[in-house]
């Protein structure tokens, strides 16, 4: 199987935010200098070309100018001719000077972190920046010709209601991004908020009603949804992710990165300079691809099974597909099986279902 995409981990953040799961380090003095350095030189190494190239975080934006471009000048010599190069970017980090790099680099996407439109929500998640601050990034962005923006829209956060969210969706139209992400809220171990629990937290039910009113907000004003936390303009799907939900290979750099190539999943370790490569095990097995491939709207097809697999979507799984569709969870056609967003709400356990 052809690698096509690569995903570049830079663990660093000015702060952490409290309900971050990831692999990051707060950035202070030389602390940046061995990685970022390792990542440039394995880069360098590099003899393919990716069609996808995806740096996120931490805060790829918090290093210092000449970090980051040592990195994206690195990067962008792996790109094919129509790649999708993306970089995950703070808005508040946004200036001319950051614009202008993205651009001489060839960087065509931009993620910004939004999450909330709202002052207290943005506090209440550890954020930094304003809207304003927001926009502003956004004009820079625009003014240096990147126009592929995508924004991060969390929801069920503490203090959310219908009303709150609303006025966060709105915004986000206004700017006419051309894709959004928009994530529930999950509290995972280890982070602040699992240690302390935020007040005016959503419950189940209200998390539910926030995403329903979400999704039909987005399809409202011409965002589709294409997969169970993400919605774009025609066209505008982010072609690195569909990577990972098609169960195909990808290349990773940077300590905590995980990566799949020749058959196999593996990571590299936690570790700022030294990190090295562990395996996780054999991957792109038929399971693995139901399960990727049921998160995407289209869910899994028919066609395609037979496409990788050489064979169509098995009898169990439509039988059991059946009582799902009854409850209104999923939709059973002649060439595929695919969630409702009632599915999506409950994807963990309904996928479970089917995979049984």
């Amino acid at each position: 199987m052809k690698t096509k995409s690569l995903y570049i981990h830079i663990p660093f953040c000015r702060s952490r935010c409290p309900y971050c799961a990831f692999y990051t380090q707060r950035i202070r003095g030389s602390a940046a200098d061995g990685c970022t350095e390792r990542i440039v030189r394995e880069l360098e190494a590099e003899t393919r070309k990716y069609n996808t190239i995806y740096i996120g975080g931490g805060t790829p934006t918090c290093l210092p100018p000449e970090k980051l471009r040592g990195i994206l000048c690195a990067a962008a010599k792996c790109k094919s001719a129509s790649c999708e190069f993306t970089v995950e970017a703070n808005p508040t980090d946004v200036t001319p000077v950051t614009a202008n790099l993205f651009a001489d680099s060839g960087v065509n996407r931009v993620s910004l972190g939004v999450q909330s439109a709202l002052a207290a929500e943005r506090r209440a998640l550890g954020r930094r920046g304003s809207i304003e601050d927001i926009e502003a990034a956004v004009a820079e962005l625009h003014g240096a010709g990147i126009t592929n923006l995508s924004f991060d829209v969390m929801v069920g956060i503490p203090g959310q209601t219908e009303a709150s969210l609303n006025e966060t969706l709105q915004w986000c139209v206004a700017q006419d991004p051309a894709h959004i992400s928009a994530y529930l809220l999950e509290i995972y171990p280890g982070t602040q908020f699992a240690k302390h629990s935020p007040a005016l937290l959503p419950d189940e039910e209200a998390q539910a009603a926030l995403y329903l009113q979400m999704c039909a907000f987005f399809e409202t004003n011409g965002y589709m949804q294409y997969e169970v936390s993400n919605f774009c303009r025609l066209g505008f799907e982010s072609r690195h992710n569909l990577t990972y939900w098609n169960a195909e290979e990808y290349m990773a750099y940077g300590p905590s990165a995980h990566g799949f190539t020749a058959g196999r999943r593996w990571h590299n370790t936690e570790d700022l300079t030294a990190w090295r490569r562990e395996e996780d095990g054999l991957g792109g097995g038929f399971e693995e691809y139901a399960m990727l491939r049921l998160r995407l709207a289209e869910g899994l097809r028919e066609d395609l099974c037979y496409t990788v697999f050489g064979h169509g979507i098995p009898d169990k799984m439509r039988e059991a597909a059946h009582p799902l569709a009854e409850l209104g969870l999923a939709i059973v056609m002649p060439g595929s099986i695919r969630l409702t967003r009632e599915g999506f709400l409950l994807s963990n356990s309904v996928i479970g279902k089917l995979l049984s």
